[in-house]
Parts: structure tokens; sequence; C-alpha cells
């Protein structure tokens, strides 16, 4: 039995890695495409065919008034 250190140490989990700092951007805000500038940013959904699926649109859609 030795009592001498091992000389490969352990992994070093990944909660203890150290994180990168977050890059600097130093771009124009203005030139990129928001999520807000597309459909999908103000909740539109992918068009899908038929007639369900336009019923299901009109359901989910439907102003309280019209109950």
């Amino acid at each position: 039995m030795s009592t001498a250190p091992a000389s490969d140490p352990q992994p070093v989990p990944e909660a203890e890695k150290p994180r990168p700092k977050p890059r600097l951007v130093f771009d124009d805000p203005l030139d990129q495409q928001s999520s807000d500038d597309t459909d999908r940013g103000w909740g539109e959904r992918p068009p899908a065919g038929g007639s369900t699926a336009d019923l299901a649109r009109f359901l989910d859609e439907k102003p309280p008034h019209h109950i």
C-alpha cells in the first residue's frame, strides 16, 4: 500500500469550473433585428393549413365580448 500522492488530479466538477467572462460587443444594436421585429416576437404562430387550425386560432383569439 503506497502513501504517495496520485500524479493524476481528479477532474474538476462542472459547477466549480470558472465561467468565461461575457464578451463585450460594440456593434450598433439598431443594425440587428430584435424579436419584436418578427411575427414570432409578437406571439404569431407559423402558418398552418387546414380548417382545424383556422378554428383553433379563431377560438384562441376570440375577443371576450364574442362569447
